[in-house]
């Protein structure tokens, strides 16, 4: 008998002004302490399928190939959080890449996300999980079909030198707040049931 159908979540890294990276700035914007990356670890051996686009595609691939190697210069908790992604579940849509994907256990999609990701939902279990690509986490989010967002939030503001800002373009979305937490003192995770909603006027009528 097959399981649950599957749960989308939303998965970002975000700076406290809302951007995703910032130019000049390592991962993470070195702000990565053990508690974060063991949790990542531990999310990694989840039943979760990642989704993501071209491009995420190509910087991951190559930093998991990097992590991997001998003498790659990461620390072993980033390593072990990098190089875990190669054993993941991945699904990738792209109308430029070509198989065979280099990138073990990773699938090529293409044609339309959103519609992909509602059948994935129809069709599969555990959780479908994003990874960066912002256009497709606002693509899917548009169309209703999260069940979970969640954000770390980083203590750094990049007003000078961030980029990737996170919520341009975005409709309105109200979240309720299912889990928070704080790693290594410093960043705070928070998880949301979104809803998307036509805007100020949708919350007076819910009493919210």
């Amino acid at each position: 008998m097959m399981g649950s159908p599957a749960q989308l979540m939303i998965d970002l890294i975000i700076s406290l002004d809302g951007y995703a990276s910032g130019e000049g700035w390592p991962g993470w914007w070195g702000l990565e302490g053990p508690e974060y990356l063991a949790w990542l670890e531990e999310e990694g051996k989840k039943d979760l399928t990642t989704l993501m686009g071209a491009n995420t595609y190509r910087v991951m691939s190559s930093l998991s190939r990097q992590a991997s190697a001998e003498g790659s210069g990461f620390s072993d908790e980033e390593g072990a959080s990098l190089g875990g992604l190669e054993d993941m579940p991945k699904i990738v849509f792209s109308s430029t890449l070509t198989e065979p994907l280099a990138w073990p256990n990773t699938e090529l999609v293409r044609g339309d996300a959103v519609e992909a990701v509602r059948k994935l939902k129809e069709t599969r279990t555990g959780t479908l999980g994003t990874l960066g690509s912002l256009r497709l986490c606002r693509s899917l989010l548009t169309a209703g079909l999260v069940d979970r967002y969640r954000l770390v939030i980083f203590p750094v503001i990049t007003g000078r030198t961030g980029s990737e800002r996170i919520f341009d373009g975005y409709p309105d979305v109200a979240l309720d707040l299912v889990e928070s937490r704080t790693f290594d003192g410093r960043s705070q995770l928070l998880e949301y049931v979104p809803r998307v909603i036509r805007g100020p006027e949708d919350m007076q009528r819910s009493g919210r």
